[in-house]
Parts: C-alpha cells; sequence; structure tokens
C-alpha cells in the first residue's frame, strides 16, 4: 500500500565519492540506537549509495549495559540485512565490525581472547564515554594493542571534557590511535565546541579518517549540505585519508 508518509531521501548527487567508504555507522536494524528495521535500513543505505559511497562498513554499538551485543547478533543481523540488499539488488558493498565502547566488559573481551570485528585487518572502532573518559583509557588501549590491534578512536572531538586539553589528543595519538571525525561535526550539528575541536584535529592534521556516524533519517539530510561536501572533499584532498584504503 502506497503511504503518504514515506521519508524524502535527500538529493546527493554522489558529492561524497572522493570518500569512496564509510566506516562508522548503525545500519543493521533492532540492535542498537540506529536503524530500528530493515526497511529504515534501506532506506540509508540507498541514501549513502547516492552520496556517492561505494563501500559500507557497518558498526553497531556493543555496549554491555545498554547494547549487549557480540560477533553472533551482529553477524545475524548483517546477514540479513545483506540478503535484502541482494534480493533487491542495491548494488553497494557491505561488510559489518563493531564500535567497541572501552569498559570492564571490553577489558574482559581481550582477556578472553575474543576475536574482534575489525574494520580491517587489525583496526578496531572503539569509543569512550561521552560523560568522562576511563580513568585507564591508556592502560586499555596498550592492552588492546598488546592483542595485536590497531584502535581508530570515533569522534575524538566530541568528547568535551578534552576540549580545553588539547594535550590529551596529542597523548591519545602518541599512544598509537588513529582518529576517526564525523562528518556531521564539521558543520556544527553536535554543537559549536565539537566543530571547533574538530577543525583543530584537521588543522594538525590529526585525522585518518571520516565517518558519517550515520543513525536515522535525520542524519542522512545533515549531510546533504554543499557546506559538508566542500568540507569533506577539501580534508580528502588535503589529507591522506584511509577511508579509499577499507
Amino acid at each position: 500500500m502506497f503511504s503518504f508518509f514515506k521519508k524524502k531521501q535527500p538529493e546527493f548527487s554522489g558529492n561524497l565519492s572522493v570518500l569512496k567508504c564509510d566506516m562508522h555507522s548503525h545500519l543493521i536494524p533492532g540492535i542498537d540506537d540506529g536503524s530500528p528495521d530493515v526497511r529504515t535500513s534501506i532506506q540509508l543505505i540507498e541514501g549513502l549509495r547516492d552520496a556517492g559511497y561505494e563501500q559500507l562498513i557497518t558498526t553497531p554499538h556493543l555496549m554491555l549495559d545498554l547494547y549487549p551485543n557480540n560477533r553472533q547478533t551482529i553477524m545475524r543481523g548483517y546477514e540479513k540485512l545483506a540478503r535484502e540488499l541482494e534480493k533487491r539488488k542495491i548494488k553497494i558493498g557491505l561488510r559489518a565490525a563493531a564500535e567497541y565502547f572501552m569498559d570492564d566488559h571490553f577489558d574482559s573481551l581481550l582477556q578472553k581472547d575474543e576475536p574482534l570485528l575489525t574494520i580491517k585487518d587489525n583496526l578496531v572502532l572503539v569509543e569512550f564515554s561521552f560523560a568522562s573518559a576511563p580513568l585507564d583509557y591508556k592502560e586499555k588501549l596498550f592492552n588492546l594493542q598488546m592483542k595485536g590491534y590497531r584502535p581508530i578512536l570515533a569522534h575524538p572531538e566530541r568528547y568535551a571534557y578534552w576540549h580545553q586539553h588539547p594535550e590529551k589528543y596529542d597523548e591519545l595519538r602518541e599512544a598509537g590511535c588513529l582518529f576517526q571525525i564525523n562528518l556531521l561535526s564539521l558543520v556544527g550539528y553536535y554543537g559549536k565546541g565539537v566543530a571547533q575541536t574538530a577543525a583543530k584535529l584537521v588543522k594538525h592534521r590529526q585525522i585518518e579518517l571520516l565517518g558519517t556516524d550515520l543513525h536515522h533519517h535525520k542524519h542522512l539530510i545533515a549531510l546533504s549540505t554543499q557546506e559538508l561536501y566542500q568540507k569533506a572533499n577539501e580534508i580528502a584532498t588535503s589529507i591522506p585519508l584511509l577511508n579509499n584504503q577499507l
């Protein structure tokens, strides 16, 4: 039945094609705070395809208290979504990894030698609390690397407790962290402080990856602005990002 309430897709015309691969999104339906159902996932994926992406690496939260995912729940959801894309003949690459919240549960995964879902090879996407960083974050990052992984810190510009402490970003870099900045941070979607911090990280070339961190249709609409296209293309042509190597 035709729905008058179907969400209108924003117009992209491939303006983010310079990035080729988006490596941070929440597209697997019903397992975190991202897409709630397959229909929404398909709409979001079609929007990213129209934006010019050729590959998507979706990264559901793995956060025991809120989103108690594991390799099995993530891969089941991924396989269901991949089958639907094939059924609908939607041509775009899709892979699944995870966004790991660095807490005690994450420590236990490392201690048990649980294989982590990686962005590619040994690259693992991790995040901190938005309220405060774990007191032992350096130890956690060290332990992750001792297991043979390389951490990618998701959206470092969004951790407001470090906005007035730029030395923390230097320490994280020295600790072996790669940085992934959210595209929407560049245009003030999360606030002025986040935008200013993102701009400083870009200026100091402290960035390896750009990601959409796409959760819902509102994000998709916000991604479709000329200002964002311009900033993303300027960064991609001046800094050797890793997106197109994934």
